[in-house]
């Protein structure tokens, strides 16, 4: 995949995880950190598991770099705690 394809698919799954995970956006950049991180994190999950990874930018590797998302920000409030305003 290009890089730009990695960007669009690290911001939509990011997005989407932050949505799920906090119910607000973490701003844009730390969303397409969080997708990116995701998609590895996620592809790695998902191949040890015997399934594929991220194939492209469609639907099954916006599913599989969201999932690794969430998994990554559920770490990342397990290690940094949620900050209160």
């Amino acid at each position: 995949m290009s890089i730009l394809a990695w960007i669009v698919l690290g911001l939509v799954a990011g997005f989407i995880a932050s949505k799920l995970v906090n119910k607000t956006g973490s701003g844009i950049v730390m969303d397409l950190l969080l997708g990116v991180v995701g998609a590895f994190v996620g592809g790695f999950l998902f191949t040890r598991f015997g399934a594929a990874g991220v194939t492209g930018l469609n639907l099954y590797s916006i599913l599989v770099a969201t999932l690794g998302a969430v998994v990554v920000l559920f770490v990342y409030h397990l290690l940094v705690g949620r900050r209160t305003l």
